[in-house]
């Protein structure tokens, strides 16, 4: 199994109130939406970069 075919399964725990712009953005660039909603993603260092800058909103399990 390569790096690529791994999933991430990602969570919104965290309001979007009072966040940046730019954190917005990227939190539905991981295909969040609301609150609680959940995204599994393929395991790829662009998704980790994403996980990584709005990690105070999210909560992640490989």
């Amino acid at each position: 199994m390569t790096m690529a075919e791994k999933k991430i399964k990602v969570t919104l725990v965290k309001s979007l109130i009072g966040t940046k712009q730019s954190h917005r953005a990227t939190v539905r660039g991981l295909g969040l939406r609301r609150l609680n909603s959940t995204s599994e993603l393929q395991d790829t260092p662009s998704v980790r970069g994403m996980i990584n800058k709005v990690s105070y909103l999210v909560k992640c399990e490989g």
